[in-house]
């Protein structure tokens, strides 16, 4: 099977990461798209809420879509999440799987400074989608690599860099979080709820079952 992977802290998960996963699947023909929860991120310090809640929100949008998978393969370790060694673990496990790892073009353009980023590209394809305000320089060490690329065989299982235009989402769990906080300060000191909340602010960005959760478990109020 063909295998999309999109990890994330998912803190909270939302259609920024959602929209373009399914588009990924289409264009690229994939039978399913694992969502990959973090549980220590190697470029975060922290995330704002558990690993139990995010991994929840995370299963509650496989419920909502056929498309999606959780793999819990990250958010069980208890060391930082390099991407390469969950590719090994992932390939060791499900050798039958072709992976297409799927990242944005900020994430692409530093993808030099990864752990491992050669042995990334030998375990699975990339699968590489547009950002709002990011754009890949033709002077960038990514766009030699994106170039000799093209030399790779098609039928080849690893290895491919395939860029794909999706919709832009302009959202973030950032500003999601900073709209949740406003709206637990105003009202005052009481956890925010869906009467506190300006939920046309959030009603873009996060599907209902998620918004849900997050005020029946009192998620990323001002403490």
């Amino acid at each position: 099977m063909k295998i999309g992977l999109l990890g994330g802290t998912f803190d909270p998960i939302h259609y920024g990461h959602i929209k373009p996963a399914l588009e990924v699947k289409q264009r690229l023909g994939l039978d399913k798209v694992w969502l990959m929860p973090n549980h220590i991120p190697p470029h975060k310090q922290t995330t704002q809420v558990s690993s139990q809640h995010r991994l929840a929100m995370t299963q509650l949008i496989c419920q909502q879509y056929d498309e999606f998978e959780v793999c819990d393969i990250e958010i069980n370790r208890d060391t930082p999440s390099f991407t390469a060694t969950t590719l090994q673990l992932l390939t060791e496990q499900y050798p039958q799987h072709q992976f297409y790892f799927i990242m944005g073009t900020d994430s692409f353009i530093q993808f030099q400074s990864w752990y491992q980023w050669q042995s990334i590209l030998k375990l699975c394809n990339l699968a590489v989608c547009q950002r709002p305000g990011w754009q890949l320089d033709k002077t960038s060490p990514m766009a030699k690599i994106l170039e000799q690329n093209g030399a790779i065989s098609a039928l080849a299982r690893t290895g491919k860099i395939l860029p794909l235009d999706v919709s832009l989402q302009d959202i973030s769990s950032t500003e999601i979080r900073q709209i949740l906080n406003q709206s637990g300060q105003n009202s005052f000191g009481s956890a925010p709820t869906v009467e506190t909340t300006n939920v046309s602010e959030i009603s873009h960005m996060l599907p209902n079952v998620i918004q849900e959760y997050i005020f029946e478990h009192h998620l990323y109020q001002n403490k």
